[in-house]
């Protein structure tokens, strides 16, 4: 596919393949929250909760991400720009490719749950996620509303509700990355995509985006979002986007 094409889209199939489209030092930011990488997740434990984490098990949420989609991202970046999702078990990983390995500077920022689900049995609750961004070269658009990096809040169910993704983000927080790392018209890419916050951020602060998803029920969730449309057929007042991948 043309990379044009993929502007303002939202493309349905494997980031690892589909990201081979997108040319040299043409993304602005990237802003992704790929599987995060657990051992087990099922076992004992209040059975709403078992069913979460058996939906992430199902999905295929829990496998991590391949280090050769690092050198895709990094070659497709015009410089570093970046903001990745992970749990505690991911961020040696991370550090190591980005910090060690590319000299990038970067920033933990930190997503507590103060509704957290009570797993405590012999281990810290799981009420904190990490977002960890790497720069090159780049001075941030923060002011005081947008530079912070802990945040505390509590899950989002409505969002989960409504767009039936058992990992979507707040859309306030992805907001805040895009306003302090990039200008308007500025082309984010998330390969990731899972119910579409980071293209419907992008949407509503101006900027141009190219989101990927594997999984064809959430990619068709992604794309009636952003033609303002919920996981239950109704409709939002987000009802102008006409372009999807």
């Amino acid at each position: 596919m043309k990379f044009e094409d993929m502007i303002n889209t939202i493309q349905l199939g494997d980031c690892y393949e589909l990201i081979k489209d997108i040319p040299d030092n043409s993304i602005d930011l990237i802003i992704i929250d790929p599987p995060y990488e657990f051992s087990t997740l099922s076992g004992q434990g209040i059975r709403s909760i078992r069913n979460v984490f058996d939906e992430i098990e199902e999905q295929k949420l829990n496998v991590g991400i391949d280090n050769k989609l690092f050198n895709e991202l990094k070659r497709v970046m015009k410089e570093f720009n970046i903001y990745i999702w992970c749990n505690k078990t991911m961020i040696p990983k991370l550090i190591k490719y980005f910090v060690f390995e590319n000299n990038c500077l970067m920033d933990i920022i930190s997503w507590h749950k103060t509704n957290a689900m009570p797993l405590c049995g012999g281990t810290y609750m799981p009420d904190t996620e990490f977002c960890l961004y790497f720069k090159k070269n780049r001075k941030l658009n923060t002011n005081y509303d947008t530079a912070k990096t802990h945040y505390e809040l509590p899950i989002n169910i409505d969002d989960k509700k409504k767009y039936r993704h058992p990992t979507i983000k707040p859309l306030n927080i992805i907001k805040n990355f895009i306003i302090n790392s990039s200008n308007e018209n500025d082309i984010i890419l998330d390969c990731f995509c899972g119910s579409g916050t980071t293209c419907i951020a992008a949407k509503e602060l101006n900027r141009r985006f190219i989101g990927m998803e594997i999984n064809g029920k959430y990619y068709k969730i992604a794309v009636d979002r952003l033609n303002g449309i919920l996981a239950n057929g109704q409709t939002t007042i987000f009802t102008d986007f006409d372009k999807v991948g």
